[in-house]
């Protein structure tokens, strides 16, 4: 399957109203039976006290079918005869029998509570273990909420579904077989008036099952566009209200909200629809079984005993016959559901992450691109890192796209910095998140001191690359645990290193606790710099082999980014770094400078040197666009090239000062 949801909302994250995801082929007819025999790996550790408890369910909901059979010896036996001990014992028999159908009932729910918890626990974690574990690009193609409702909503509903629906289809079944068997027993021409309705109902059931299915499906996607809506209005309420804004985000909570209305709404006819046939059926064929089995009794064809029982049997019938469009829908529910978590769990994820999941050693795959297949395995030399040929475009572009990166050749030689430079949407921040494989090449290879990168499983290949992103994501969690993330073996004395690096133990040890202080959802009790600042001290408390920064120093003031600086280049120095830069004062932490533009490397040199020699780097870092040209190197005009290079020297110094 792909990882596209197939039959409601599409996940994009852009879209509030939900429309049905393109096929590209046709569907395969859809089989709740068949969707929900998928929950059987997770179900079969606990299936013998899901076993025990159905069958406690069918004894004690069989048990009551003994009742009308107590009755019917009342009635014909003490009641005619006047024997008020019989009655007494009659009303025993009954209340023995009410006792224990009550606590069979009861045994039977302490049975399933405890594995079911277990078995929702499982599946939680599978998912949130393979969401782990599954490229970048499936979640650029997701939208947060419908997989968070995936996490939440569905896993409840499968819980509930395999708790109550799936046992008593199990046991309303068994009752209505028996308790048929039973009035065919008694009478069998009341019986079949009873039975009449049946060859209705299975139809009547039938179809409302497909219809309920497509409800279901699109109201399960709505709540996951909804959970997106409202996710996205709490992240953002500063935004919100900083713009005023909050009427425009309640009309589109509104309407995503009346939309999932509207569908509960057609769920709610669908049911209310196939529960009022469901009983009115059963009702008017009882209705007529009682007509004619008064006649009979007058007739002295049929003892008044007889008579109580087979209607006592019937009414005992109703709640197994009338649940049933109950249970179908919850059914369908679940179904659902479960579709909806196998769209994720049916996502191929890397063969390294796949091999990880298992919980084995990774094997290394084999490379797609020729040139990886003869990559040498070990380095006779530190070689850095080099990207050769390496081409990419997104696997969602249209047939067609020009790709992001064309055939980039570039080389950072181990210890040197390199900063990369480019105009807006030149592909900066996909080139780095190739290095550490949050993106695949297309084609191409990267590697690293002459390892190919996709030879390498992504444990180890993450553990020599740290990486610093230029939107800062912190954890609800501590200061100290978010800067530690980044190295897996650091510890105090390496979080302190770092802390001093980013210049962030000045402010961290202000806070009300120093590291242990707990930066709050998202890290926004901190300001932005303060945010920027533990990303970078995060990015080098391992002292990586490899660094990749994109715009790392963006949000710090000129004072504290020149501190910063001072201190990377004594923390870089024996790092082999790739950062992206978009101001002449991080330019000056590299010791060369290639120039990114369409697609390609098109200029590398040291800062002094592209400044002179290309009018599209003197441009990007003046800000004058009359020099730009972004194809050409300014060999053929050296005297605006120079000018651009004079003006371009003159901004880098004053930021630096």
């Amino acid at each position: 399957m792909t990882a596209t949801p197939t039959s409601g909302a599409t996940a994009s994250p852009a879209s509030a109203d939900p429309t049905p995801a393109p096929a590209s082929a046709p569907e395969p007819k859809r089989s709740a039976v068949r969707s929900l025999l998928r929950l059987w790996p997770y179900v079969r550790p606990v299936r013998v006290r899901l076993s025990a408890a159905a069958l406690v369910g069918i004894v004690a909901s069989c048990l009551g079918l003994a009742i009308p059979l107590i009755l019917k010896w009342l009635v014909d036996g003490p009641v005619a005869d006047r024997d008020t001990g019989g009655v007494w014992l009659g009303g025993a028999l009954l209340l023995g029998v009410g006792v224990a159908e009550a606590a069979l009932f009861g045994l039977r729910r302490w049975l399933v509570a405890r594995p079911l918890a277990g078995v929702e626990a499982a599946m939680r974690a599978d998912l949130y273990g393979r969401l782990q574990r599954l490229p970048v690009a499936f979640h650029d193609r997701w939208a947060s909420g419908q997989l968070l409702s995936r996490a939440t909503t569905d896993l409840q509903l499968l819980r509930m579904f395999l708790a109550f629906p799936l046992t008593f289809l199990l046991v309303n079944t068994a009752t209505i077989v028996v308790g048929c068997t039973i009035m065919l027993l008694q009478e069998w021409t009341l019986g079949l008036v009873v039975l009449t309705p049946l060859l209705p109902l299975a139809a009547l059931c039938w179809l409302f099952e497909v219809r309920y299915a497509v409800a279901a499906r699109r109201a399960q996607d709505q709540i996951g566009d909804l959970t997106t809506v409202v996710e996205e209005a709490v992240l953002g309420i500063r935004v919100i209200k900083g713009f005023g804004r909050h009427r425009s985000q309640a009309r589109a909570f509104h309407a995503q909200s009346d939309l999932l209305l509207h569908t509960e709404l057609r769920k709610a006819r669908l049911l209310a629809g196939i529960w009022a046939l469901i009983m009115a059926l059963p009702e008017v064929a009882v209705g007529a079984a009682l007509v004619l089995g008064t006649v009979q009794v007058a007739d002295g064809d049929l003892s008044a005993g007889t008579l109580v029982a087979f209607l006592s049997t019937a009414l005992a019938l109703r709640w197994p016959v009338e649940s049933l469009g109950f249970l179908l829908a919850m059914s369908n529910e679940a179904a659902t559901a479960t579709d909806r978590f196998f769209e994720v769990m049916d996502t191929p994820v890397p063969a390294d992450a796949a091999a990880l999941e298992r919980e084995t050693e990774p094997e290394r795959p084999a490379a797609t691109d020729p040139a990886a297949r003869t990559a040498p395995a070990a380095p006779a030399a530190p070689d850095g890192l080099r990207l050769s040929g390496v081409t990419f475009r997104y696997p969602d572009a249209p047939p067609g796209a020009p790709p992001v990166l064309d055939g980039v050749d570039l080389h950072v030689a181990s210890g040197e910095t390199l900063a990369l430079v480019g105009g807006t949407g030149s592909g900066k921040t996909t080139l780095t998140a190739l290095v550490p494989r949050l993106h695949e090449v297309t084609s191409g290879r990267i590697t690293l001191d002459g390892t190919d990168v996709t030879t390498l499983p992504r444990e180890r290949l993450r553990s020599l690359v740290a990486v610093a992103f230029e939107e800062p994501t912190l954890f609800s969690a501590t200061v100290a645990e978010n800067v530690l993330m980044g190295g897996a073996d650091a510890g105090a004395r390496e979080l302190r290193r770092a802390l001093r690096v980013a210049q962030a133990e000045g402010f961290v040890d202000a806070l009300p606790e120093g590291t242990g202080t707990q930066v709050g959802e998202q890290g926004l009790s901190l300001s932005g710099g303060q945010r920027q600042r533990l990303a970078l001290a995060r990015a080098v408390v391992g002292t990586p082999r490899f660094l990749v920064m994109d715009d790392p120093l963006s949000a710090l003031d000129v004072r504290t980014e020149a501190a910063v600086e001072a201190a990377l280049r004594e923390a870089l120095a024996g790092t082999t770094a790739l950062v992206v830069a978009h101001r002449p004062s991080t330019v000056l932490l590299a010791d060369r400078v290639a120039l990114l533009s369409g697609g390609r490397i098109t200029a590398v040199g040291t800062h002094r040197e592209l400044l002179r020699r290309s009018p599209e780097y003197a441009a990007l870092m003046t800000g004058e666009r009359g020099g730009e040209q972004p194809d050409g190197d300014g060999a053929d005009t050296p005297g605006d090239a120079d000018g651009g290079a004079r003006t371009a020297d003159a901004a880098t110094e004053g930021s630096v000062r």
